[in-house]
């Protein structure tokens, strides 16, 4: 059986000269910016315009551009080959929302492929309307234009899959054991904010991550652990859930406590990992009188990650349609627009 994995992320300029393209393809989606369109991408053009030049900055810290299309080409790889078998031929593809490459362009790469099936994985392991339910209707848009029609299943999310949380437990562990022996540490599992609004009309986005959080200290075992869940990369006027990570630094410092922090909503590094953690959060902790700061990395192309991201594909063969990890629906009923609900209407 012909099979195509289309592995989904946000993006990310690969030049200078890319930010602001990019930024104005990232607000000018209705999942973020939610207005009409005829107000939208004129505000769009105004927003990218203006936050080019720090976003520029922050870029050539860097080297000039986003690693996170090299490292989700390496992510593709390596799923392709832990999918090997003699009954499938599985070709990886890669479309990014807000860059090159697109939805619009890769859906004639599948098409020419010919696959008999479809697998779509965002690797967004937590479901959110901004992001994969944002890149899942615009696949699906685009798919139609060209009459792509092979049956299709959606990997729409995997907050607590145990590849995952396996990967994230044993780079959180490797980092804890960096540090001087009998320090006092907080771990800080920091994820990307959303605006409360977004929270409040049903997106299961942070009832995601503290699954995730919570399925990562149950894997580390540690009955003394101290940890928190924090959320960072707040922008504009809006009020965002919380709390937010740079207060979380400043409450350890002021409890002359060391940090390990661990993004566990990315699985790729790109600017808020190498730039927001690394360099700002890392200058903030050292200010807030933070002993020892550490970083876990992302899970990249950890092994576990892998397997678990191969065990996702396999099961999504074995039905049609939109099929969480582990099976069964992980969003509390509150969560109104869960991917069960959002994606299959």
């Amino acid at each position: 059986m012909k099979v195509a994995v289309v592995l989904f992320n946000l993006g990310g300029p690969e030049t200078l000269e890319g930010v602001e393209p990019f930024l104005f393809n990232l607000f000018s989606d209705p999942a973020i910016l939610r207005l009409p369109s005829f107000l939208r991408r004129p505000l769009a053009k105004l927003i990218a315009r203006r936050r080019a030049v720090v976003a520029r900055e922050i870029y050539a810290k860097i080297g000039g551009g986003s690693p996170i299309l090299g490292q989700t080409r390496a992510q593709a790889a390596a799923l392709e080959k832990a999918l090997e078998r003699d009954d499938l031929r599985v070709e990886t593809f890669i479309a990014m929302r807000y860059a090159g490459p697109r939805a619009r362009d890769i859906v004639r790469d599948v098409k020419g492929f010919a696959p008999e099936r479809i697998v779509l994985l965002p690797l967004y392991p937590q479901f959110s309307t901004t992001t994969t339910r944002s890149s899942l209707v615009e696949w699906q848009t685009e798919a139609a234009k060209i009459g792509l029609t092979a049956p299709t299943s959606i990997v729409c999310c995997y907050p607590a899959d145990v590849g995952f949380i396996s990967a994230q437990a044993q780079l959180i562990g490797q980092t804890m054991a960096a540090l001087p022996e009998q320090s006092r540490f907080r771990l800080l599992l920091s994820a990307h904010g959303l605006p409360k609004r977004i929270v409040a009309a049903g997106d299961p986005y942070q009832a995601q991550i503290e699954q995730t959080a919570k399925a990562i200290v149950a894997a580390l075992a540690r009955s003394d652990l101290d940890w928190s869940v924090c959320y960072q990369s707040r922008v504009g006027p809006l009020k965002w859930i919380g709390p937010a990570t740079d207060f979380e630094i400043k409450r350890a410092g002021r409890e002359g406590l060391s940090v390990v922090i661990a993004p566990i909503a990315f699985v790729s590094e790109h600017s808020e990992t190498l730039v927001e953690l690394d360099i700002d959060y890392a200058h903030l902790a050292k200010a807030a009188g933070v002993p020892v700061y550490l970083r876990v990395p992302a899970v990249g192309t950890q092994a576990d990650f892998i397997t678990g991201l191969a065990r996702l594909v396999n099961e999504a063969l074995e039905t049609i349609g939109v099929r969480p990890g582990g099976g069964g629906r992980s969003c509390p009923a509150s969560c109104r627009q869960c991917a069960l609900e959002e994606i299959a209407a």
